[in-house]
């Protein structure tokens, strides 16, 4: 019998509501299309198919918001979908899932992230602040005005960095977002003409006087562990996370090197590993259960955090400016001052671009400098001179 809207408002719900029993009107035209008559009274059209071996059971729409001919015609669309091999079901899941913002930062998480460098900071700020301020929201209802003021927000608690970085992932995720269909190819980016904070670079790091203090403030902490990284720190010129998730397997002793396999730059890099920083190394005790160099109160982790035994360091050394990352720019001042290529400083500290290794500039331009005056020395004493001649201006006739 065909499902006429007649039939369907003289459907009623004849079982027990206690049991929460299902009754179902069957249309006698398109198989499996017909109508859910709930406890209450409510009524929906549904449509019950097969796919992939499984029966399947989808809502197609609230009596009342569509009529009969309408759902109809779109029972006979989800039909058509599963003779083509799809799942109607698992589409709708997956199209609301890929409606939100929630969802677009999983899709760029799972197709695009993997090959990305820098990781862990884009995860960290997708899960900490592009999730929270938006998400449930659909992506086409993100607009410039949500950016800015996420983006204001961002430079406010955390840093012009973090809040131009974050500006940045949103921007390209909005790219990605009309690639992967979430919005039409007409979609405005709403990252996009978002005036980006003032960043200052920051050139912080030890000086000849400094480090004295500084050594015997290490020497003086009670966390072994901490003790050890700072050193290591010192002589390595490691990023912070490089070294804290570096494992003993990871050393060459014959080679003397340490082995960096997840780094920033998103390529292995191998550290050569001087006298000093062995000698470090020899004294750090294994410990059986635990694979990292670096262990943590945690059996069998690294250490993860050295916030505080690091502020009472530079406190006790009078240096309290002085972050950890200030130490690799200290490794990588040292190298400069001592007569050492930019290329070969970027080499040393893995750096991608040249242009963040031309901080250091001038302390070369510094080795330039006293190499050009022993040089003027060595001109003057071979001339018999203590002084450069006068020059005599050329009189005008």
């Amino acid at each position: 019998m065909k499902l006429t809207k007649t039939r369907v408002d003289e459907a009623t719900y004849t079982g027990d509501a206690s049991k929460n029993e299902r009754c179902f009107v069957w249309d006698g035209e398109v198989r499996g299309f017909g109508l859910r008559v709930y406890p209450g009274g409510s009524k929906s059209f549904v449509l019950s198919y097969r796919a992939g071996g499984r029966k399947r059971l989808i809502a197609i729409g609230r009596y009342g918001n569509l009529t009969v001919e309408q759902a109809r015609s779109r029972a006979v669309k989800h039909i058509a979908a599963v003779i083509d091999g799809s799942d109607p079901l698992i589409s709708r899941q997956n199209a609301r899932i890929g409606e939100t913002v929630a969802g677009l930062c999983d899709s760029y998480m799972e197709r695009y992230l993997i090959h990305r460098k820098a990781q862990r900071d884009i995860k960290r700020r997708i899960e900490h602040i592009i999730k929270p301020a938006w998400r449930s929201r659909r992506v086409d209802s993100i607009i410039r005005q949500d950016v800015a003021r996420l983006h204001g927000r961002v430079g406010k608690n955390n840093g012009p960095y973090e809040a131009n970085r974050t500006l940045a992932l949103i921007s390209k995720m909005f790219e990605l977002a009309v690639v992967w269909g979430f919005v039409p190819d007409e979609f405005p980016n709403p990252a996009r003409r978002i005036e980006k904070f003032e960043e200052k670079k920051r050139d912080r790091w030890l000086t000849p006087e400094e480090l004295p203090r500084l050594v015997e403030a290490i020497d003086q902490e009670v966390n072994d562990s901490a003790k050890f990284a700072i050193w290591l720190y010192l002589l390595t010129g490691l990023r912070k996370d490089e070294l804290l998730r570096a494992k003993w397997e990871d050393i060459d002793r014959a080679r003397a090197e340490i082995r960096i396999a997840e780094t920033k730059a998103g390529r292995t890099h191998y550290v050569p590993l001087s006298h000093a920083a062995l000698a470090v190394l020899d004294e750090i005790p294994r410990h059986p259960d635990n694979p990292y160099i670096l262990v943590g109160s945690k059996p069998g982790h690294h250490l993860v955090n050295i916030s505080k035994p690091w502020g009472r360091i530079r406190t006790a050394a009078g240096i309290e400016d002085v972050r950890i990352h200030d130490l690799r720019r200290t490794v990588g001042s040292w190298l400069a001052q001592s007569g050492n290529s930019l290329h070969l400083i970027g080499r040393v500290l893995n750096h991608s671009n040249t242009s963040t290794t031309a901080i250091y500039a001038r302390f070369g331009e510094d080795h330039v400098r006293e190499a050009l005056e022993r040089h003027g020395d060595k001109i003057l004493g071979i001339a018999g001179k203590k002084e450069p001649a006068d020059v005599v201006p050329i009189k005008k006739r």
